[in-house]
């Protein structure tokens, strides 16, 4: 059984740790291991949760903008057209099948005073491409204006969205905070 533990501040299964990967930027997970959760944290970015429910096998990636922009000598891992396809292609090879994947966009939040088209750039690029390979995929969950956390364990599809709340100045600080419930998507049977 999968559970919080709140002394140890992790996630547990039958009393073992499960281990857990944080992703930042540019950076994609792929696993069957039922101890996994991928974590991380979005605002204008997005990630997609992708799995394959038959192999039990799944992973998420985390991109800042749909494509590198022309001329820009920056790390082209950090883009959709280098990362969606990175972990398509490493699933395929772990086993998944692709007529098997499905998959859900999280992010894409519109984050200040300005309604900056980046975060739907972001969310309309990744189900661009999902549609594109024929990936069956559930209507995107944007992020609002403050982000949001996601943790899924890609072996069993279960996945948690916690809407971040906004930003509260405290002692000249800026803090992120969350709501105290957040809201299981899927989970395990």
């Amino acid at each position: 059984m999968l559970s919080y533990n709140v002394l140890r501040g992790g996630w547990e299964r039958d009393g073992r740790q499960v281990d857990h990967v944080s992703l930042g930027q540019g950076e994609f997970c792929v696993s069957d291991d039922p101890d996994t959760v991928i974590t991380t944290v979005l605002g204008s970015c997005v990630a997609a949760c992708v799995r394959d429910p038959k192999a039990g096998i799944g992973g998420m990636n985390h991109f800042v903008l749909p494509r590198l922009p022309s001329g820009s000598r920056s790390d082209p891992s950090r883009y959709g057209s280098r990362l969606m396809p990175l972990l398509i292609d490493r699933l395929l090879e772990r086993g998944a099948s692709l007529k098997r994947l499905e998959a859900q966009v999280f992010g894409g939040a519109s984050p200040g005073p300005f309604q900056n088209p980046i975060g739907q750039n972001n969310v309309d690029f990744a189900m661009a491409y999902l549609a594109e390979r024929g990936i069956a995929t559930a209507a995107p969950v944007r992020s609002g204006a403050a982000g949001c956390r996601l943790e899924f364990w890609p072996e069993s599809g279960r996945l948690i969205h916690t809407p971040l709340t906004g930003v509260k100045k405290v002692a000249g600080a800026r803090i992120m905070l969350r709501p105290v419930k957040p809201l299981v998507l899927s989970s395990a049977a």
